[in-house]
């Protein structure tokens, strides 16, 4: 998660660390593989899954710290009985010492992941689904056609663009990318819905698009967009309202948990 990795990238200047990391996931396992925790010799960030398996981790991590220039190695956890887990899987764990200067590395590293989210939209609903998604395994692209509408403060998986005209950024995006609209106009938000229809025309590679907004909002953007040429198939791919049903509060914060879920829920 990358407020954990910000909490790894700053005690590290100041000392060691081991990394510690899901190489091998088989089975039912608590964590899968990708998934890491950082050993100080006084402090944890983030987590391989508790239980015995974390805790005979962590004795072997402050064991390396303990060891001059100790070689990185690769531990194999049965989750059974003798570990008092009874998940049944198999879990590899990569142990490997970090320093200061394999910051840069290890930023690249644990950032990295195929779940691009494009998010249309600076005003307060994006701002808290920002917060949200910083702590989720997902890059973000924040686009607004708004200059300076970006605050100084993002989350390490956010990149911020600004696009004027603002549907232009739907043909750079990466495929698979989730895109969710919700800009401070209703015309943009419209401009941008019918540039990703014809991206999914040309190329059919977008994995979702979500558009805020109530059933109303839809249906008047459904007649706008029959009048454009889209047909009835094409039009089915936008999800609107977005966020998983049943969250029924209308607070930014609280659309931002109920989209994050929906996101969540699409899975790779």
């Amino acid at each position: 998660m990358p407020r954990h990795l910000d909490a790894l990238l700053a005690r590290l200047s100041g000392q060691p660390a081991v990394l510690v990391t899901v190489a091998q996931a088989q089975g039912s396992v608590p964590r899968d593989a990708g998934a890491w925790m950082a050993v100080f010799a006084d402090q944890l960030i983030n987590t391989v899954g508790g239980g015995r398996l974390e805790q005979d981790a962590i004795a072997a991590a402050r064991a390396m710290l303990a060891t001059v220039d100790a070689p990185a190695q690769t531990l194999r956890f049965a989750l059974g009985p003798s570990l008092g887990q009874c998940c049944g899987g198999v879990v590899h764990l990569q142990l490997e010492v970090v320093r200061a200067a394999d910051s840069a590395a290890l930023q690249a590293r644990l950032c990295q992941t195929g779940l691009v989210v494009a998010l249309f939209g600076g005003g307060h609903v994006g701002h808290a689904l920002v917060r949200v998604l910083g702590e989720l395994p997902f890059r973000v692209q924040w686009i607004d056609s708004r200059d300076a509408i970006f605050p100084g403060d993002i989350p390490p998986n956010v990149v911020c663009e600004q696009s004027d005209p603002v549907q232009s950024a739907v043909a750079h995006l990466p495929a698979q990318a989730r895109v969710l609209i919700m800009s401070f106009s209703h015309a943009e938000d419209l401009d941008i819905v019918a540039a990703c229809l014809l991206r999914q025309r040309a190329q059919a590679d977008l994995r979702f698009i979500g558009l805020i907004g109530s059933q109303t909002k839809w249906a008047t953007f459904r007649k706008r967009l029959q009048a454009r040429g889209f047909s009835d198939a094409e039009l089915a791919q936008v999800t609107s309202p977005i966020g998983v049903p049943g969250i029924t509060g209308k607070a930014p914060e609280v659309i931002a948990v109920a989209v994050a879920a929906q996101l969540l829920q699409l899975g790779e």
